[in-house]
């Protein structure tokens, strides 16, 4: 027979077996080597893709990647996030240009280059036509440093004719000046915060602004003319 007694006590006892049961179950972690294995195939992808597609935001990928790669233990991350970065945003500003080439020659175009001359205004082609023939490569790399002035120097190296080659010993020191710029983005974010995702975000936010503030200068500048 069960005493009243021994009844609360079972009854007690049960919701603390229960928790001390979950407790007891093991909490999975993603280990470093399975997030790497994902993480710097889907960066590559995805500055590649922002490289021929400029609607994403390949800046603020590249900055989360290295906050992340901040708060691993492995080595070579910070340098993993550098080449893949870098690599992707050539091997698309590479193939991007010769799909804007292809399109010159045609006699039709290309939406291509369609995409191309829609996201370069005219006043921003004028100045990169102008820089271009004055400052040579060196615009090319700065180009990539700038918010929104890839495109249009791209749209000038194409109307003044630049052989792909010529493109292309440009645009390498252009990518890798354009990754360690991002990167150091998000290593200041990751050092700052103890937390990783704290870090993705105010890497983000640092990012926005770094995009934001050569525009609105531009319009401080013109709305006082």
């Amino acid at each position: 027979m069960v005493t009243p007694s021994a009844a609360l006590a079972q009854a007690a006892g049960a919701p603390l077996s229960a928790v001390a049961a979950l407790a007891a179950v093991p909490v999975t972690v993603v280990p470093e080597s399975t997030q790497q294995a994902v993480g710097y195939p889907s960066l590559f992808l995805l500055v590649l893709i922002g490289a021929l597609v400029p609607v994403v935001p390949t800046g603020a990928l590249v900055s989360s990647a290295a906050v992340v790669a901040v708060h691993q233990a492995a080595p070579l991350s910070l340098a993993l996030v550098f080449v893949t970065a870098s690599l992707a945003a050539f091997l698309g500003d590479v193939a991007l240009y010769w799909l804007g080439r292809r399109g010159m020659k045609s006699r039709n175009g290309s939406r291509w280059l369609e995409a191309i001359r829609a996201r370069a205004p005219e006043d921003r082609l004028a100045q990169a036509q102008t820089k271009l023939a004055d400052h040579g490569v060196a615009v090319l790399v700065l180009s990539r440093l700038m918010p929104a002035g890839r495109l249009p120097v791209m749209l000038a190296c194409l109307l003044a004719k630049w052989p792909v080659r010529r493109f292309v010993r440009g645009n390498l020191p252009a990518c890798l000046a354009w990754a360690v710029t991002y990167q150091l983005i998000g290593v200041l974010g990751g050092s700052l915060f103890e937390e990783p995702w704290e870090g993705v975000v105010a890497a983000i936010v640092l990012t926005v602004l770094v995009s934001a503030v050569p525009g609105m200068w531009r319009r401080l500048r013109g709305t006082a003319r």
